[in-house]
């Protein structure tokens, strides 16, 4: 093994493929093994594996073999839909000795505010290990706690601050469907349409901006939308694609809300259709047609802010921002490695500029 950063990949999923072609000729850091949930892609190279050059690495389902490898764990699991099967799998990986750097638990963003039968069996093997566990995202992620907690370290008064995902999902290949209803009939309840599942999975950067400005929420809650396409619509590309039929969710807008002194003050908003012509009324960005992150503040001063994201080859918003997801977690490693055992958070870790993203 080189003087680089070893990185124990877990999970060849959209974000996991995506961040593997990065490090294969990373300055920084080296793959050290890829672990595969599919039995068809055991000892498949991994080079070939994310349609690439053959690397000399060959992915396993061994889980023991992986962790045997020195090596921080990059864990793109599923999401917390599969809470049971996560924690398994990351205790196992901390207990080992091994720290974590994640993107499947979004609830964990900020555990602080986590129910303690969520936490109980990382906290042990936190400790058994002398290891450390971060999670982190796009939204809930560095979107909605890093750039909001930024931009309000420069204001002398805000009265609100809202952050807004606008997303378009037409190429996005992760499921959309059961956790958020697009295309689903309109009668058929998504899970995040549950407000303590979306608070629980989605909302707990809230109160993580609420503790960095000192200030005590009154309570969250959560408004959920869905828009009905009226005419059958087609989405995708080859050789995922799919419709939805007329009739059937197309788009959904929600909030979570923060409230403060009687009044929503800290807001979370997504808007994510498919297709651009869904829902028209709805907010988009303003720099682009969409596919935006984009944060508002209103007090002294207003401040705007407006990230957008596209993939290199197709310049989809989508997979950019999926990108981004798997390297913030990525380029955390050093400070992961730095950093006290157990849970950490944004407010626990140092501006990470990612090492080795500037190359002669």
């Amino acid at each position: 093994m080189s003087d680089k950063y070893p990185v124990i990949v877990w999970g060849t999923g959209v974000v996991g493929k995506l961040v593997i072609r990065e490090l294969l000729d990373h300055p920084v850091f080296e793959l050290a093994a890829v672990l595969v949930h599919d039995p068809a892609k055991d000892g498949v190279d991994v080079g070939t594996l994310v349609d690439s050059h053959p690397i000399g690495l060959a992915a396993t389902t061994d889980i023991d073999a992986a962790l045997g490898t020195e090596g921080t764990v990059a864990y793109f699991g599923p999401t917390a839909q599969y809470a049971l099967e996560n924690i398994d799998n990351m205790s196992r990986a901390l207990r080992s000795g091994h720290n974590v750097v994640s993107t499947a638990m979004t609830p964990w963003v900020y555990p602080q505010v986590c129910p303690p039968e969520m936490l109980a069996d990382i906290n042990q093997a936190c400790e058994d290990g002398q290891t450390s566990c971060f999670t982190t995202g796009i939204d809930p992620g560095f979107a909605n706690d890093l750039f909001p907690m930024t931009l309000l370290g420069v204001g002398g008064r805000v009265d609100s601050v809202l952050v807004q995902e606008l997303l378009d999902y037409q190429y996005y290949n992760g499921d959309f469907s059961t956790p958020m209803g697009l295309g689903a009939p309109m009668d058929q309840q998504a899970v995040l349409e549950i407000p303590e599942v979306l608070i629980l999975a989605w909302g707990h950067t809230i109160p993580m901006i609420a503790d960095a400005v000192g200030v005590k929420l009154d309570k969250i809650d959560t408004v959920y939308e869905k828009w009905a396409t009226p005419i059958e619509i087609a989405y995708g590309a080859e050789p995922n694609t799919g419709t939805i039929a007329a009739g059937h969710c197309a788009a959904v807008r929600f909030e979570i809300r923060g409230w403060v002194g009687g009044k929503p003050k800290i807001i979370i908003e997504h808007v994510n259709r498919i297709t651009n012509d869904t829902a028209p009324h709805w907010p988009r960005a303003q720099s682009v047609d969409n596919d935006a992150y984009r944060i508002e503040i209103k007090g002294s001063p207003n401040i705007t802010q407006e990230t957008v994201f596209r993939d290199e080859r197709s310049g989809d918003g989508a997979i950019g921002g999926c990108l981004a997801t798997g390297m913030r977690a990525i380029n955390a490693i050093p400070a992961v490695i730095d950093a006290k055992p157990g849970f950490l958070t944004p407010l626990d870790l140092p501006l990470i500029a990612g090492q080795g993203t500037i190359r002669g």
